[in-house]
């Protein structure tokens, strides 16, 4: 399986080239999680799989809490179905939560400042109350509870990944937060197991082809506990071996044809959900994608499958501008292919697009 091929996998799997899905939380259910620290390009990498949408529809299913923006895998932000969140903290939660101690002591918040700080945050948004960020640390404040520093994400954290609140859509550009307790549905229960094997299904079904050490990374899981959950689906996949590496994937098979040119947004998983990015992004060019390998990915323009340059976007009231940041010439056919992804883009935000 050469690169194009492994490209075309992972683009159909991704809902990319094929999206059929139709809500905002099936496309995010499908992922199983999406990297959500820069929301407005978590939007767009449910936006680009889900055509038709806007920016709007993404903003009111956070708003009407169908999807969670929390804590999630690795101990960063993601954006996860309600009917999801609650079983994936209690997987990945505990050993985020160990993980934390020493960053804990250094900022002097031992347990019974966070058990008070999560009683005080779960007080704060009782009765479906909606909050800002900032007035939740002012209420932390008023009871005496420092929140100077980094205190402040942590102990908003922890009460996260205690699963007692987490993020909504933005209000003002500013975060916002609820008790978890009014997320709508039943919460799905899983035993861990079968939590394990269902992370690995939702990863490998989306991702595939992929390697056991990409779910590692991706997941957070221990080795040995994301082998366990992999070796529980093993007949739901095709393996595949890859330069030498077994890979899992679905059984289904793209369709051939032009790979059409995408704008990702940074962190999009099509990229990011991987350690090792080599089949769709050269690695002389990953300094570009992510500038002094400090983890903040740029948004990046897609190729054939792999990624030819970066991009970025200035939203203001009456246009969305473009600018292209390609690593390489690229012919007319291309930017003009291109310009009909950043129209898409455009729909999407329900502005018209000029390039900048």
């Amino acid at each position: 399986m050469d690169a194009t091929t492994i490209a075309r996998h992972r683009l159909h799997n991704h809902h990319i080239t094929r999206p059929w899905l139709q809500t905002p939380p099936e496309v995010v259910g499908w992922l199983g999680a999406i990297q959500g620290q820069d929301y407005a390009g978590a939007k767009w990498s449910i936006g680009l799989r889900l055509p038709g949408s806007t920016d709007a529809d993404i903003e009111r299913a956070l708003a009407g809490h169908a999807i969670v923006r929390t804590w999630l895998l690795r101990g960063t932000l993601h954006l996860a179905a309600a009917e999801d969140v609650r079983w994936m903290l209690a997987l990945v939660a505990p050993r985020l939560i160990a993980g934390n101690a020493r960053r804990y002591r250094e900022l002097e918040l031992d347990e019974p400042t966070l058990a008070r700080s999560n009683d005080i945050l779960a007080a704060a948004l009782r009765d479906g109350a909606l909050r800002e960020r900032g007035e939740l640390l002012a209420i932390l404040e008023q009871h005496g509870i420092s929140t100077a520093g980094q205190r402040a994400t942590y102990m908003l954290q922890r009460a996260s990944l205690d699963g007692l609140i987490c993020q909504g859509a933005a209000r003002r550009n500013k975060p916002t937060f609820y008790a978890i307790d009014h997320l709508p549905g039943r919460p799905r229960a899983l035993a861990r197991d079968e939590a394990l094997a269902e992370l690995a299904r939702r990863y490998f079904t989306s991702r595939g082809p992929a390697t056991l050490q990409d779910f590692i990374w991706w997941s957070g899981l221990t080795a040995s506990d994301a082998r366990a959950g992999l070796e529980s689906i093993r007949a739901e996949l095709v393996e595949q071996t890859v330069n030498g590496t077994q890979t899992w994937r679905p059984a289904t098979e793209p369709p051939n044809g032009e790979l059409p040119p995408v704008l990702l947004p940074g962190f999009d998983e099509y990229l990011l959900g991987y350690q090792d990015r080599s089949a769709v992004l050269d690695s002389h060019y990953a300094q570009r994608v992510v500038p002094g390998g400090n983890g903040m990915f740029s948004p990046t323009i897609v190729i054939g499958g792999r990624v030819v340059g970066t991009w970025q976007r200035a939203v203001k009231k009456r246009a969305a501008i473009i600018t292209l940041s390609p690593f390489a010439p690229l012919s007319e056919d291309e930017l003009e292919a291109i310009a009909q992804a950043a129209q898409r883009y455009g729909a999407f935000m329900e502005l018209p697009v000029t390039q900048g």
